[in-house]
């Protein structure tokens, strides 16, 4: 049904429309129009505000990482949008759906440094997979409807849309649309592609599976268990990706590379095949790109085509959804048995485990002792989010999950003062779904 609204209403009846429930933000003039609006459909959509917009964008990232839905933030023009870079680029570089709503000044006043005014189109352009800046009316609710496809398909990432100011007060016509559903479509030929990385996989004597946070992504952790079950390999997870597989499980070896540990790095160095899934070879994963893997068959999977050949050459390639790539090889692969080589490194496993040297103060306890009794009261449920380096590296080697999105971290940005945000937006997502 057609009915005339204000730029500002369309703009809440499109976040309706993609089953937006919450948003994060804070207020400024370039987006009074947007306020006045969440005001008027607080019943509908809730609007968390924070003391800083970088804050904002932190918690919409962490909402998205603890729900799976896409993060919305909003915040005003010139230092108001500047303020969400920071949260945009961690965002990008983890892969996380997030759609970014900025004002800006009035249409006649664009291009003419005007108060408050900043190219922030221009600005992210690097650290978005696409951004808009709206200057007809009549596209304002497509754009926003574009915005959430694009966030989502393919390879998941933020959007941002600056809207001027006069376009959320200006009337147009408003037709409810059911959100267009993400396929992601996989290439032409890619059964073929399958079917060969099935046959290496079959053939290797001393396979080594690393697995990354586009399993976590693709939702595709019953297809991974049931991967690793076939194959009967041991299992190293990237940062990103420490919620694909139970880690209590006996395959699980720890993290590789620079934070890594012993044992997946012998595995590394044995084995015949190094089967990748949704993970990109990080500098602080190969260490040395020259020599890593030397001489190793390495299959990559990988729904991002630029990825495949980017920072090391791989020996095979299957691009597309690691879900639907996943399901197929578990449907042309037999369960596989290598019992000779598991033997091995779990022998390395307990030759070369993580240990700890104890306190003999009865009034001080170490760190891990602390780790491993939150996470033993929890039953390893507890959703962890953390900070830099130090702490979150440290966490992944004691904390034990079998439980899907339980870690909220930063994996490439890693910057200071996410924690705090992306706790408490995981917190009001808990209580939202209760």
């Amino acid at each position: 049904m057609l009915k005339e609204l204000r730029g500002s209403d369309v703009i809440i009846e499109c976040l309706l429309e993609q089953g937006v429930d919450t948003v994060f933000g804070y207020p400024g003039g370039a987006v009074l129009n947007i306020y006045d609006s969440l005001y008027k459909y607080s019943d509908k959509i809730h609007h968390v505000i924070t003391a800083h917009e970088q804050a904002a964008c932190h918690a919409a990232d962490g909402y998205s990482r603890t729900t799976g839905r896409t993060g919305v933030v909003i915040a005003t023009s010139g230092p108001g949008a500047t303020n969400l870079v920071t949260g945009i680029a961690t965002a990008y570089m983890d892969s996380i759906p997030m759609v970014a709503i900025t004002g800006n000044v009035t249409r006649d006043l664009l291009g003419l440094d005007s108060f408050q005014e900043v190219d922030i189109c221009g600005i992210t352009m690097p650290i978005t997979k696409h951004n808009y800046i709206v200057k007809d009316p009549a596209e304002l609710a497509d754009i926003i409807r574009e915005a959430f496809y694009i966030a989502n398909e393919g390879r998941k990432g933020p959007v941002l849309i600056d809207i001027p100011k006069d376009i959320t007060g200006a009337l147009m016509v408003y037709e409810k649309k059911e959100p267009k559903k993400v396929v992601n479509h996989n290439p032409e030929g890619i059964n073929e592609e399958i079917a060969a990385a099935a046959e290496l996989i079959k053939n290797a004597e001393k396979p080594f599976i690393y697995a990354g946070g586009g399993v976590v992504s693709a939702d595709a952790t019953e297809e991974m268990a049931e991967f690793v079950r076939k194959v009967d390999a041991p299992v190293s997870l990237s940062l990103m990706g420490q919620c694909a597989l139970d880690n209590t499980k006996d395959c699980y070896i720890g993290m590789l590379g620079m934070h890594g540990t012993k044992t997946a790095a012998m595995t590394l160095s044995e084995c015949d095949l190094m089967i990748v899934l949704g993970s990109r070879f990080s500098d602080r994963v190969l260490c040395n790109a020259k020599t890593f893997a030397k001489d190793k068959k390495i299959i990559h999977i990988d729904i991002d085509p630029a990825e495949i050949g980017k920072n090391i050459d791989v020996y095979s390639h299957v691009t597309g959804d690691v879900k639907y790539i996943l399901a197929k090889l578990c449907e042309l692969l037999p369960d596989m048995k290598h019992e000779a080589w598991m033997n091995t490194v779990m022998d390395w496993k307990k030759q070369y485990a993580l240990r700890m040297v104890p306190i003999e103060s009865e009034d001080e306890v170490l760190p891990q002792d602390v780790i491993e009794e939150l996470d033993r009261l929890t039953d390893g449920k507890a959703i962890i989010s953390t900070e830099v380096v130090s702490t979150r590296c440290g966490l992944h080697s004691i904390i034990t999950s079998s439980v899907q999105e339980a870690l909220l971290q930063a994996a490439d940005l890693v910057q200071w003062a996410t924690a705090l945000a992306q706790e408490w937006a995981q917190k009001w997502a808990t209580l939202t779904e209760q």
